[in-house]
């Protein structure tokens, strides 16, 4: 039997170059599963995207993902790609074992907690604050800034990034401070600020979770597990919101940020891989 790839909808483009396509996986002309093939717009043309690979549980472990895999690879190379990424679950131990097999590593996880009913207590000496007006316009500048060298570093040009940083935060802070469901906060030690942290709502069909989009300690006041209570001011802003779950993005190269999570009950939700397209 021959497994192949058929399309099953229209190759769509988008304006700014991004191209997507749904596939059945089909042996002969039965139908065992399903994917998405995509152009990954934020890195440029040259990099894909294989998305939602499902093969139905009768025809699991007889190797019809592995050649789904791999013939998503060539559409790709068709598109003129030279890197793919995928997103495995972390309970796929199937699904991780492939895209190890295939030669895919790791570049990040998405990690997620669920929150304890009572609100978690700081360390002595410490206390959480809303930002103030002239704090964010100091904090947002920095922010772009930050995330610009963040994915330069992760491939993109730097004039990508540069655009994607400013549309990203102006997409999800349109009203600054006052946008709805976003919470900026700040932790003081004694007094004095020492870092801050940046959650929102997710999409209420998410089960009124939150995500962390960005944590920081300031450089001067780092090594004194500042980061621990800027996280558990998260979870006491999340809870005071309303909110059960938190998640977060990390770096597969963050072991310290990783391993903090992990210390604070978050576990690993989604793992997300990449490799070349020789």
């Amino acid at each position: 039997m021959t497994t192949t790839l058929r399309p099953c909808g229209p190759l769509r483009h988008s304006d700014d170059g991004a191209r997507s396509r749904p596939y059945e996986v089909r042996v002969n002309s039965r139908r065992v599963g399903a994917l998405t093939i995509a152009s990954d717009t934020p890195f440029g043309p040259t990099v894909g995207e294989i998305r939602d690979l499902a093969v139905d549980e009768r025809d699991r472990r007889r190797g019809r993902a592995t050649v789904a895999a791999l013939a998503a690879e060539e559409v790709l190379r068709g598109w003129g790609c030279r890197r793919v990424r995928i997103t495995v679950p972390a309970d796929s131990a199937g699904g991780l074992r492939l895209a190890a097999a295939l030669g895919y590593t790791e570049h990040s996880r998405t990690m997620a907690k669920e929150l304890p009913a009572g609100p978690p207590a700081l360390a002595g000496g410490t206390a959480g604050r809303p930002m103030t007006p002239a704090e964010y316009e100091v904090w947002l500048a920095r922010a772009v800034e930050g995330y610009e060298r963040s994915w330069i570093a992760r491939g993109m040009s730097p004039a990508a990034a540069r655009a994607k940083s400013r549309t990203d935060h102006a997409r999800q802070l349109p009203q600054g401070l006052d946008t709805p469901g976003v919470y900026l906060r700040v932790l003081e030690a004694d007094g004095v600020p020492v870092g801050q942290v940046w959650l929102a709502a997710r999409d209420p069909q998410e089960g009124g979770a939150a995500f962390v989009f960005d944590v920081e300690v300031a450089g001067e006041h780092r090594g004194r597990g500042h980061g621990r209570g800027l996280m558990l001011l998260a979870e006491r802003t999340a809870l005071a919101a309303g909110h059960r779950r938190l998640g977060l993005h990390v770096f597969a190269d963050n072991t310290p940020a990783r391993r903090l999570y992990e210390s604070l009950g978050y576990v690993t939700t989604d793992v997300h891989c990449a490799k070349d397209l020789i």
